[in-house]
């Protein structure tokens, strides 16, 4: 992964510690997280969103030649 090691996680996690204090780091955990679940949903309904699109673009009869039929 990257090449990083445990111990270079670990000098990356005290840095951050440092940087951002103990306070913090729960919220900015909260933050990604949420992040992460919106960039799931919202990816999720994108595949939704195109295959209703899909539907949509199905070709619909002309009102004119249906009625045309009609008479026939």
């Amino acid at each position: 992964m990257f090449g990083l090691g445990a111990p270079e996680l670990i000098i990356l996690l005290i840095i951050v510690l440092i940087i951002f204090g103990p306070g913090k780091l729960p919220e900015i955990g909260r933050s990604i997280g949420r992040g992460i679940k919106e960039f799931k949903s919202a990816s999720e309904g994108r595949d939704e969103e195109s295959e209703s699109s899909k539907e949509q673009e199905k070709p619909q009869e002309n009102p004119i030649d249906k009625k045309k039929k009609e008479d026939e």
